[in-house]
């Protein structure tokens, strides 16, 4: 077999199945050996921002990672903001990139880079395998490194001849996951002191959001008083109708100091100290009081449940306490104008169970964690890493991972533009996404950061550079030119009737909300 042979069948040998790519003729032997091996899922993405977004959030949805192909230094280059996503939700991926073949580097060719380089600040490793008996290997690699706790983003360098070259060797073996670190009992007997003894919070994120986790958290809170908090931002979050309910940190650093005024102790739980987003004059980077003091629990990497599970019963909190849950209500649906609050309430009443909820709505979603804490069971996923872009192609991925799951794509207009091209995946795939655009027509966020750092009132060439209205994207027309079904809304009513629609059918569909 030949080097991309090797590497097919190490990544599928790995559990490694799907490969979310945007190829070209460095990687056209990685292509044919795909070919070869109809296990493996191809799904092609139009701009690699959007192959490397959805495997973040196939990533975050299937707990393992995908493969990304990616053509050369500059389509790593055209994926590195969503990579950056990726890396910040600690999601598992594995890039695979092309590069010319190790002889042909000499000569400079147009497409020549350092791929290397470019790859460093958005990857926790990078590896090139120069040659065809080093591919499999390299990939054995990649993808340990891929699955180490918390998820990690590896890069593997496959130069052209490498691919094409006969691997004379044995495949190598997957390796087996690494233990999680125990966790330290001084952590935990601080915890618990802190607790009984201060006004303390658990910032949670990570596994902390999920699962047995997440019920461990609730036990604490009920016994012992704790309060639950997760961080502002966060890979994924099971919340609804039965569920622990956990609100978050504040996005306004204002907001933000204020929630966190009381903490005497934050117990960090898989989560980092908060800091305000930006700098803005006048105000604290660190969002904890200057006297409070910061225990970390769990790492993002240890075993977070082992410890919160050990921490419950330090407390007493064991099996016998149960936790506060969110109970199910459905409001009345909303009428009259059109407004985020009436378009959370409508998702609210009409989300089905399990649904999976992909957050890049960005201002105009600020108010859908309280309109949504007693609906219907759902995944929670949201942007991560601040690099907008994200929405579109992490709702892609999600339904890759989750063919059985409705995924509904809460997604503000601005951002959509980045990589709008991920529609025409969803079509292509018939991928079960429901995507609401935030029409406002502008980049309304960028008005309150204006305020927030002291600019002043905005003039003609900052409006300029804000507003989306001259002239307004047509929603309708750009996802049925990507193949999507879509339909502009301008009252809740109209909303609440057709999104309901879209959660009865399946395949993709847009709604475009006119906010008023």
């Amino acid at each position: 077999m030949n080097g991309a042979d090797a590497l097919c069948a190490t990544l599928l040998a790995g559990g490694v199945d799907v490969c979310f790519a945007n190829p070209g003729t460095s990687e056209m032997h990685f292509v044919a050996a795909l070919d070869r091996q109809p296990r493996m899922r191809c799904v092609l993405g139009l701009f690699e921002g959007v192959v490397t977004g959805a495997a973040d959030g196939y990533a975050r949805m299937a707990d393992k990672p995908a493969a990304t192909l990616l053509h050369c230094g500059p389509g790593l280059a055209n994926g590195l903001a969503n990579l950056h996503n990726a890396r910040r939700a600690r999601s598992p991926v594995v890039n695979i990139v092309g590069d010319h073949a190790t002889w042909h580097r000499a000569y400079d060719a147009p497409l020549a880079s350092d791929v290397e380089a470019l790859a460093r600040p958005m990857s926790n490793w990078v590896g090139s395998a120069e040659t065809a008996d080093a591919v499999s290997e390299t990939a054995c690699m990649a993808m340990a490194q891929a699955q180490a706790a918390p998820g990690h983003i590896a890069t593997m360098i496959l130069p052209a001849d490498a691919a094409w070259g006969e691997a004379r060797g044995p495949l190598a073996r997957p390796r087996p996951a690494a233990f999680l670190p125990a966790t330290r009992w001084e952590a935990v007997s601080a915890a618990a002191q802190a607790i009984r003894t201060t006004r303390a919070t658990l910032l949670m994120s990570g596994g902390a959001l999920r699962g047995r986790a997440l019920e461990h958290a609730g036990r604490i809170a009920a016994a012992a008083g704790a309060r639950l908090l997760a961080q502002q931002s966060n890979a994924r979050m099971e919340r609804g109708a039965g569920r622990v309910p956990i609100a978050r940190v504040p996005y306004p650093v204002d907001q933000a100091l204020a929630s966190l005024a009381s903490v005497e102790t934050l117990i960090l739980v898989g989560a980092k100290a908060p800091v305000a987003f930006f700098a803005y004059p006048g105000k604290p980077s660190a969002l904890t009081p200057p006297q409070a003091r910061i225990i970390e629990l769990a790492a993002p990497g240890d075993d977070i449940e082992g410890a919160l599970a050990w921490l419950a019963d330090e407390l007493g909190a064991g099996s016998d306490v149960e936790p506060r849950r969110a109970p199910r209500l459905v409001a009345e649906p909303p009428t009259g104008a059109l407004t985020p609050d009436a378009i959370a309430v409508a998702i609210a009443a009409h989300m089905p169970e399990q649904a999976i909820v992909c957050d890049e709505a960005v201002t105009s979603g600020r108010d859908f964690f309280k309109h949504t804490a007693a609906a219907a069971p759902h995944d929670f996923l949201q942007l991560t890493g601040g690099a907008i872009g994200l929405g579109i192609p992490m709702a892609t991925g999600a339904a890759v991972a989750c063919p059985d799951r409705k995924v509904i794509s809460l997604q503000a207009d601005g951002s959509a533009l980045y990589t709008v091209q991920a529609l025409w995946t969803q079509a292509r795939e018939n991928l079960d996404v429901t995507t609401v655009i935030f029409a406002n027509r502008a980049y309304a966020i960028l008005y309150g950061e204006y305020a927030a750092v002291g600019a002043a009132e905005p003039g003609r060439n900052a409006r300029r550079m804000f507003d989306l209205a001259d002239p307004a994207p047509g929603w309708v027309k750009i996802a049925e030119g990507f193949g999507v079904p879509a339909t502009r809304v301008a009252t809740a009513e109209s909303f609440s009737r057709v999104f309901a629609d879209a959660m009865a059918s399946r395949g993709p569909r847009l709604i475009e909300a006119a906010i008023a």
